[in-house]
């Protein structure tokens, strides 16, 4: 699978100027957009792990609880649906 590249941005000067005194010497643009990647990774993982613990919680206090086969069934069919949904577009 060939990897998404980001489109050129215009940029106000000002910024490209405090972006680029933020890296370290021989550093570049690319490598600011790539800790801000990672930052972002970080945080949505940081999230889902916190629903997680979330759904938990409520399944220790309902006490209602899913079989992992049933729910692996459950998430192939929305992806069959999904499928065949784009494939009618």
């Amino acid at each position: 699978m060939k990897p998404a590249s980001n489109p050129s941005l215009r940029v106000d000067p000002e910024l490209r100027q405090a972006a680029e005194a933020a890296l370290r010497e021989g550093g570049r643009l690319s490598d600011l957009q790539s800790m801000c990647d990672q930052a972002f990774r970080r945080q949505l993982q940081h999230k889902f792990i916190l629903r997680g613990l979330d759904f938990r919680e409520e399944a220790r206090r309902t006490g209602e609880y899913f079989q992992a086969e049933s729910v692996r069934a459950e998430l192939r069919n929305l992806l069959t649906t999904a499928s065949v949904d784009k494939g009618k577009r």
